[in-house]
């Protein structure tokens, strides 16, 4: 990954490069996909959420093959996270998902972005690393979103696909929701861990 010096120089001439606009566009998807789900269209919401998945995968792609920028290597974190702790909001309020699953989730991340500003206040900056539990959280909090829309969308396709199995709707949805719940507080666990560890 390069550091600032190397993506500096380059971050005002690529700022309307196609990555950043991808990405753009992607944090754009949010409100668009809140609206989906409060105005009961779960699977426009669904579509709209695996299609800001694969611009996520293309906007990386092409930026690697580019090179980093400023502006992308800020935005694209922004644009994920505000997709996916928007989606577990809206879903906990529409009663989706569970309301202590959508506070774990955002407390999680309220926790990891205070503790890193008061480090960067009271100290030296301190250098976060994507540890192996934050990304299989992410992976699993990505899937558990993409289910829950699909089951709410179209839940007799999604009892089809779950049924080729042998696993009950409900069987899958609790798991997820489990898995989800034990992966984020132990990747909360960690980040806190690595950090006090480190000082």
């Amino acid at each position: 990954m390069p550091d600032g010096s190397q993506i500096a120089p380059r971050a005002r001439d690529s700022l309307l490069n196609l990555p950043n606009i991808i990405t753009f566009g992607r944090l754009c998807a949010v409100p668009v996909a809140v609206g989906l789900v409060l105005n009961a269209h779960p699977l426009a919401a669904f579509w709209l959420f695996a299609a800001a998945g694969l611009s996520d995968a293309v906007d990386g792609w092409l930026a690697r093959r580019q090179g980093p920028t400023l502006v992308g290597a800020m935005l694209d974190p922004v644009a994920d996270k505000a997709l996916l702790v928007s989606m577990y909001i809206t879903l906990a309020v529409v009663h989706v998902l569970p309301d202590w699953l959508a506070i774990m989730v955002v407390f999680r991340d309220l926790v990891i972005v205070g503790g890193v500003l008061l480090l960067v206040v009271t100290g030296p900056g301190v250098a976060i690393k994507p540890l192996f539990i934050s990304k299989l959280n992410t992976t699993l909090q990505i899937l558990l979103v993409a289910t829950a829309l699909l089951m709410a969308g179209l839940p007799e396709t999604a009892a089809t696909l779950f049924a080729t199995f042998d696993l009950a709707p409900g069987v899958v949805f609790g798991l997820l929701v489990g898995a989800v719940a034990a992966s984020t507080l132990a990747s909360g666990a960690a980040y806190v861990w690595n950090t006090v560890r480190t000082r």
